[in-house]
């Protein structure tokens, strides 16, 4: 799905959900041609979780990979949930996947951060072999900065007692790096400042190995305008900046211009097209929602809008109009759910947009429907479908399905006796039957929307008439009856 970033730079959103972990990432194709790849991870306080996503970086000329840190409701460095590196494993299966769509590799490619999202690029860049890292006031002893500072994440990282000795493994993942001298030809650029808070445990130390690498940058910012860890970045964002776009156009500062014009407007895009549209966040797997209530040209009210349906699979139902989003409905566990409105609706005819997620945040197709309200119209509440108490009758048997709902005909109706019909919802039924006085009247499919029609030729005596109108499934398991009262009068001249 396509979205605009803060300056309007149109940004594609997806999942990629191959390895062990579902890894949520935003990308933005390069301008110009522009043959590079600048990953982007987030820090502790990103918005939604992705870092530097605001329109900061619209300006890069570069392609953009924005990967979310979230991962089962928290925060893990990219690197571990409970102690298992599955995360990382899914991380850096996204970023080569990415790389190898674009037809570049490691050498075109810079992983920047801050803060946490620095250790991030410091660690998959040393590991993995990318030519630059930008990172902003890093953390390298993770384990226990985590266990210390955030311990809400460490315990999402580490487990819930974060044991010493996963502290300890924690700690050591970049520390090691750098002793082994890993991807000793990385160009590094490091920014501290000794009035962060972090730098006397967390970078000072660690300086010396740092200085090993012939191509480690420090940019050491000591002004006294800078009053913590989070200022330093602040601070440092413009150079940071121009350190980025020099990259991107295969500058490295330190060594001097290395190679320009790194462009290419023709290049082949259809590696990283199929790769974006292959895990996009819309996905056609997730079948849309499907609305029950109301019925085409069923008038509702003003206000209490009531919509129902069916979303097998999916956990939510998001509902907008004119891109404004108005609320979603939980999804209950056999596919149905309810959404009523708290606004006021004026009258007329209006247009709801709806889409399914399911529970790894991937979206069905949309689906859009269409109904009229009037302040001369009053319906009764739908059923609260998501409630456990829908499994149970009142003397505490499990109850399956819900009876049906009823559209027509409406409760005291008059009708000739030939042109009675039959509509209404079931949901996860297959079929509806129908009785009077313990007389099977007949049947009807449920089609795959839960919606079901009956025309009723049969032989009406003119009077009040009963019906009994039951669901049932495949297995047999059949609904309490819905039950509706309406009466038949003669047909003229017969």
């Amino acid at each position: 799905m396509s979205e605009s970033a803060a300056k309007g730079r149109p940004v594609i959103r997806g999942i990629d959900a191959s390895g062990a972990c579902p890894v949520e990432y935003r990308f933005a194709h390069a301008r110009g041609g522009n043959r590079h790849l600048t990953v982007v991870f987030a820090n502790i306080h990103a918005p939604d979780d992705y870092g530097w996503a605001t329109g900061v970086l619209d300006n890069l000329r570069s392609n953009i990979l924005w990967i979310r840190d979230r991962f089962d409701g928290g925060n893990t460095y990219y690197l571990c949930r409970n102690g298992d590196f599955g995360v990382e494993q899914s991380v850096i299966g996204l970023i080569q996947k990415v790389v190898k769509a674009l037809g570049l590799t490691p050498a075109d490619v810079t992983l920047w951060g801050s803060s946490k999202g620095g250790s991030a690029a410091l660690y998959f860049g040393l590991k993995y072999g990318f030519r630059n890292i930008v990172a902003s006031v890093p953390q390298l002893r993770i384990g226990t900065f985590v266990r210390d500072v955030y311990p809400r994440t460490g315990r999402h990282m580490l487990g819930e007692t974060m044991p010493e000795d996963t502290v300890r493994l924690l700690d050591s993942v970049l520390t090691d790096l750098l002793v082994s001298e890993a991807n000793p030809g990385a160009h590094l650029y490091l920014v501290s400042s000794p009035q962060d808070e972090q730098y006397a445990t967390q970078i000072e130390p660690y300086l010396g190995l740092l200085q090993q690498y012939p191509n480690f940058n420090f940019l050491f910012n000591e002004s006294p305008h800078i009053t913590g860890h989070g200022k330093v970045t602040q601070r440092n964002t413009p150079p940071l900046l121009g350190i980025a776009c020099l990259l991107v156009e295969g500058i490295s500062p330190r060594l001097g211009v290395t190679r320009h014009g790194y462009e290419e407007p023709d290049a082949d895009r259809s590696g990283i097209t199929e790769f974006l549209t292959s895990t996009s966040v819309v996905q056609d797997r997730l079948a849309p929602p499907v609305v029950t209530m109301p019925l085409p040209q069923e008038p509702l009210p003003v206000t209490g809008v009531v919509l129902t349906g069916r979303a097998p699979g999916a956990v939510r139902v998001s509902i907008w109009k004119n891109g404004e989003y108005l609320g979603s409905a939980p999804v209950g566990a056999e596919g149905d759910w309810t959404w009523r409105s708290e606004r006021s609706w004026s009258t007329g005819e209006h247009t709801v947009r709806l889409f399914a997620v399911d529970r790894s945040g991937i979206q069905s197709p949309r689906t859009d429907v269409t109904f009229t309200t009037s302040d001369r119209t009053t319906v009764p509440d739908a059923p609260d479908i998501t409630s456990p108490e829908r499994y149970f009758d009142a003397e505490g048997a499990r109850v399956v399905l819900l009876p049906p709902l009823l559209h027509t005909p409406e409760p005291g109706q008059q009708l000739l006796a030939t042109s009675i019909r039959f509509t209404g919802a079931s949901n996860a039924a297959t079929h509806v039957g129908f009785r009077e006085n313990g007389v099977l009247l007949g049947s009807c499919p449920v089609a795959h929307d839960g919606r079901w029609l009956w025309n009723a030729d049969h032989d009406w005596l003119p009077g009040t008439h009963t019906v009994e109108v039951i669901a049932a499934n495949e297995a047999g398991e059949a609904s309490p009856p819905a039950t509706l009262t309406f009466a038949v009068i003669p047909v003229p001249g017969q």
